[in-house]
């Protein structure tokens, strides 16, 4: 069917239309200035659609009606950066800073008098992407993934309004290829109103504005994607040597002139104290700000230093984040529980009136031990001051006295497990409280799960809820029960479906091949983790041997204590462990004798590392590529360290491999040291 022809007057009245609209889009999404009713924007947005479904060979891929998201798509494809997106090394104190403007004034031949230029913004907390533009035209959008290969969500970005779907035509012209680079970032307000729509509807609320984002941005169906509050921040481009852009500065000058949103609060700054005085002046505004940050970005302004400084392993030599010291909020003690852990520990928990803290709001905090619980003198209905430690770990700082009220009673440890009821007792030299009652269901429920994570058994589908369950209704007493689970077992559970008990049992029957040193890892022996697993599975090769060791014997094992060594024969010598065992492998699991993966490796061997900043692969694979060819791993970096195997962000470790002459590894060179 030949295609219907079009009006002159009809293609002049689409290029009017979706020349307004993006108008109306920059002005309200870009200028936070709206310049029309929302009425009128929808006849004006309608008619747009009613032309294009009337005349679709009018469609092209910057027309605001690619904004509204597409029919869902199956998985995200990999999208390879040109040049590859650097993570940055992070500081956190003033004299930090001022160790990295000095290596920034050696690798440029500057004197220590010297002022450097520095661009200096606001860091964001949301998720970084890069778009890709080709002769003007946004042609990929995709996330940052490990810094050289992403996933390519395109259509996803597309549904960003304040995110230009072309540059001007004389940008275009001078820059044919452009890669900019930006955050998107979903503004507190905005996720207020998210979490409002959500309880309205019945739903969970979001976690945070930056996860509401990430998992906005993640959506296989752009069309919810279409649905979210997202920005898109420009914070630069991937080039250092496109004409006319000589500073940093100068590019967020460019990308604002070409309708990207650029924070308002970058500045230049000049010299260390002005990067100080800068920093301060933005730590006292963030609390207003209508979008989280966690810190700033200071960067070398200049492009002709930033190519003379380079990079090392995956971060630039010429960039910094400076990031917030933990943020901390009052709130009210509510009550104080306590928890039992897997191993027996019995811990107070403060319960909290809920209160934001870094962008994420905290209901609950550790009390650690009895000991703290004395020396911070809690008591319910104090005011008390929270830290999220490292920006993650919810903590209480101290009570404020001044705002207690009345005379409250000093809080007292329990005597008997608040899950079982058996008194509890604390060993000597050891400050946790614990409970001894290997039946108690608080411990059966940590146990299920441990033994079932991926670190263990691996048993999918085997969570919290579904462990609380098994040891609720008696099911699973002993660890050895969840290999005599049937499907009529689990059918009457909650949210337990036919297909979904299938699975679990298949899940189930497929751990019964698991390595020795995963099943002695999920046996949850206090003290034994996956190190200590592997080594015992290698001095062994039999849970039976293991199980007959003795003490002084695994003392002779490097990596284990006698603390561990006493857990590790304290465990084997009840008999119900031992029966456990036993009916393990009735249940089939098949205890596969184990052969060391060791593999002595002349360059590594005897050597210590230390493993830092974000690998292409978990830290726990690096570890043991290393103890396998005979080095050792440590936290710290002293000097005694060999080397640091360095990744993206590797912060203060680095800084003091650098000044205490150890070896710095990338990826890239450790694996040439290891093949």
């Amino acid at each position: 069917m030949a295609e219907k022809k079009i009006p002159k007057s009809v293609q002049d009245e689409l290029t009017g239309l979706r020349a307004e609209i993006e108008q109306h889009n920059y002005s309200y999404y870009v200028l936070d200035n709206p310049t029309v009713a929302d009425a009128e924007y929808d006849r004006l947005f309608d008619r747009m659609l009613a032309i294009e479904k009337e005349y679709p060979q009018l469609v092209t891929p910057d027309s605001p009606s690619q904004r509204v998201g597409a029919a869902p798509s199956e998985k995200f494809e990999p999208a390879p950066h040109r040049i590859q997106m650097l993570s940055l090394q992070k500081v956190t104190k003033a004299e930090e800073f001022a160790d990295f403007d000095r290596r920034v004034k050696d690798g440029i031949g500057k004197s220590s008098d010297d002022n450097i230029e520095y661009a200096f913004e606001p860091k964001l907390d949301g998720l970084a992407v890069e778009l890709v533009y080709e002769n003007g035209l946004l042609t990929i959008g995709s996330t940052r993934g490990d810094g050289t290969v992403g996933e390519n969500i395109t259509v996803n970005l597309k549904t960003v309004r304040s995110l230009p779907l072309r540059l001007s035509d004389k940008s275009a012209k001078i820059y044919p290829l452009l890669e900019v680079r930006g955050e998107v970032i979903m503004r507190k307000s905005e996720f207020a109103r998210l979490n409002q729509t959500q309880e309205e509807m019945g739903l969970p609320p979001f976690a945070n504005p930056r996860n509401s984002a990430a998992g906005s941005l993640r959506q296989l169906d752009s069309r919810i994607t279409a649905s979210r509050p997202l920005y898109f921040y420009a914070y630069g481009i991937s080039e250092q040597n496109l004409p006319g852009l000589e500073t940093h500065t100068q590019v967020m000058d460019f990308l604002r002139a070409e309708r990207f949103i650029v924070n308002k609060h970058i500045a230049v700054a000049k010299g260390i104290k002005d990067v100080e005085k800068q920093f301060n002046k933005l730590d006292s505004i963030r609390a207003d700000l209508d979008y989280d940050i966690d810190g700033a970005v200071i960067k070398v302004n200049s492009f002709a230093d930033q190519v003379r400084l380079g990079q090392v392993s995956r971060a630039p030599r010429w960039a910094i984040a400076w990031k917030f010291a933990a943020e901390t909020a009052e709130t009210i003690l509510e009550d104080v529980l306590f928890s039992v852990g897997r191993t027996g520990t019995v811990t107070p928990v403060a319960s909290l009136k809920p209160v934001r803290v870094g962008g994420v709001t905290v209901k609950s905090a550790s009390l650690h031990n009895e000991d703290e619980l004395k020396e911070k003198d809690v008591r319910i209905g104090d005011t008390v001051i929270i830290r999220r430690a490292g920006d993650v770990i919810p903590e209480v700082v101290a009570v404020v006295l001044e705002k207690r009220k009345g005379h409250p009673e000093p809080l007292e440890y329990p005597n008997n497990c608040p899950s079982c009821g058996q008194p509890i007792h604390r060993p000597e030299g050891e400050a946790a409280h614990r409970c001894f009652n290997p039946a108690c269901p608080a411990q059966v429920v940590e146990k299920i799960f441990h033994f079932a994570g991926k670190g263990g058994m691996d048993i999918e589908g085997l969570g919290g809820k579904l462990a609380f369950q098994l040891a609720k209704k008696g099911l699973v007493v002993s660890l050895a029960d969840i290999y005599f689970l049937t499907k009529d077992d689990l059918l009457p559970l909650d949210l337990m479906a036919e297909k979904r008990a299938q699975n679990l049992i298949d899940a189930i029957e497929q751990s019964k091949d698991r390595p020795l040193p995963a099943i002695i890892n999920a046996l949850g022996i206090p003290g034994v983790g996956e190190t200590a697993a592997v080594l015992l599975a290698e001095r062994y090769g039999s849970i039976d041997k293991l199980a007959l060791a003795g003490v002084d014997e695994m003392n002779d094992i490097g990596g284990i204590g006698p603390i561990v060594a006493q857990s590790i024969a304290g465990f084997f010598g009840p008999e119900e462990n031992c029966l456990m065992i036993d009916r393990m492998k009735k249940g089939g699991v098949k205890f596969i004798p184990f052969k060391s993966e060791r593999r002595e490796v002349a360059a590594i061997a005897g050597k210590t590392f230390v493993i830092t900043g974000t690998l292409s692969k978990p830290r726990d694979h690096f570890k043991k590529l290393i103890e396998n060819a005979g080095g050792k791993v440590s936290s710290t970096v002293s000097k005694k360290t060999d080397y640091l195997l360095a990744g993206e962000s590797a912060g203060s470790k680095l800084d003091k491999a650098t000044k205490l002459g150890v070896a710095i590894l990338d990826e890239d060179k450790f694996n040439m040291m290891i093949d």
